[in-house]
């Protein structure tokens, strides 16, 4: 058995309780004056043994030292004997009980068994009582060993399991803050590879323009427009970190303030409801990066956003349709980091939602869908 942590309140009433049996068995000892010179010397003698073997039998059973135990409580039977024969019938009795009900308490169960019987047994063979005392007596030892066994079981059980979930409360405190973390970074990198390659489309055409010769106007719109895409980037980023808290704006109305941004057509079927972190900054992400590959891959191209509140789950659908222009679109293409798609895929995916995206019609469709 695991040694027993006891609370403060429980040690100073168990000194308290041991040291009101030392003087009751010292004043039962001594106080009717029988022992006198030398034999009172003795009796001090063994009382001071008693003690001695009793506490050191005690430490070895809390201790879980089952062989020094079981040698002391050897003693203590020998000891309870010698005060049964000097007549200190009090001292021998309070042995023999203590040995019984601490060794049913503390020792294992073989060990204690054998201790117990041993002890009872001494009594029993030593008491002048009557056999229906004896018998109450030993029974009533033996139900109080148990009980107090029951119950310092059940302590340890309990703290154990107090132990165990604080373990596990500390891992689910750590697991959530890895989670966390790896929400933060996949935010933050997704509005950064956002808004780097919105910046690289522009500040590209500018290039572009510049080749060509095309109107310092013209190319100067570009930079303010790449300018433009970093400040946006810079609020995308505050946004993502509320949104994580649960503070951002609903997804309808980002997707206004976005294709009236991006110039494309939008709409919404299905009663609008709002949704959960996850799946909205999935769906504003989506909208991000599919508008900005129409940028980049189909300039001029017309545009379509719907959203699609459905039973279970919300649509997010984005249609373009051929670039109205071919070799500047090609090059445009080059910019970027080509992982937008994958990215978008993997949000998805994560929230047990898909993604599907590629050709139609001479444009290009992306589908999301995801719980909500």
């Amino acid at each position: 058995m695991e040694r027993d942590a006891e609370s403060r309140p429980r040690r100073i009433l168990t000194v308290l309780g041991r040291g009101i049996l030392l003087v009751t068995v010292c004043w039962g000892t001594f106080s009717d004056g029988k022992y006198t010179g030398w034999t009172a010397a003795a009796a001090a003698a063994g009382l001071a043994a008693a003690v001695g073997l009793s506490a050191g039998y005690l430490y070895a059973s809390r201790e879980q030292r089952p062989v020094a135990a079981f040698g002391l409580a050897a003693g203590l039977l020998g000891a309870a004997w010698l005060a049964n024969w000097g007549q200190a019938f009090l001292l021998a009795d309070v042995l023999w009980y203590g040995l019984a009900v601490t060794a049913i308490v503390r020792l294992p169960p073989a060990p204690a068994l054998l201790t117990a019987a041993a002890a009872l047994g001494s009594y029993t063979a030593a008491s002048w009582a009557s056999w229906l005392s004896v018998i109450a007596t030993v029974g009533g030892l033996v139900l109080l060993g148990y009980l107090l066994r029951l119950d310092i079981e059940a302590r340890g059980t309990a703290r154990r399991l107090l132990v165990q979930e604080r373990a596990a409360r500390a891992a689910e405190a750590e697991s959530a803050a890895l989670a966390e973390r790896a929400r933060i970074a996949r935010e933050i990198h997704d509005v950064l590879a956002h808004s780097l390659s919105a910046q690289l489309v522009h500040l590209e055409a500018a290039r572009l323009m510049l080749d060509a010769g095309t109107d310092r106007q013209q190319v100067r719109e570009r930079v303010v427009a790449a300018r433009r895409m970093a400040q946006d980037g810079l609020a995308e980023t505050r946004q993502a970190l509320s949104a994580l808290r649960g503070e951002f704006t609903p997804v309808g109305e980002f997707l206004v303030e976005l294709s009236g941004r991006e110039r494309a057509g939008l709409s919404v079927t299905g009663v609008p409801r709002p949704l959960a972190a996850e799946a909205g900054l999935a769906v504003r992400r989506t909208a991000q990066e599919a508008l900005t590959n129409v940028r980049k891959h189909a300039p001029g191209a017309r545009c379509t956003v719907e959203l699609r509140y459905l039973a279970e789950e919300v649509e997010l659908e984005v249609r373009n349709t051929r670039p109205a222009r071919g070799e500047p679109a090609a090059e445009l293409a080059a910019s970027g980091s080509g992982y937008g798609l994958l990215g978008m895929r993997e949000r998805a995916e994560l929230l047990g939602g898909t993604l599907l995206a590629g050709p139609e019609d001479g444009g290009w469709r992306v589908l999301l869908r995801v719980p909500a």
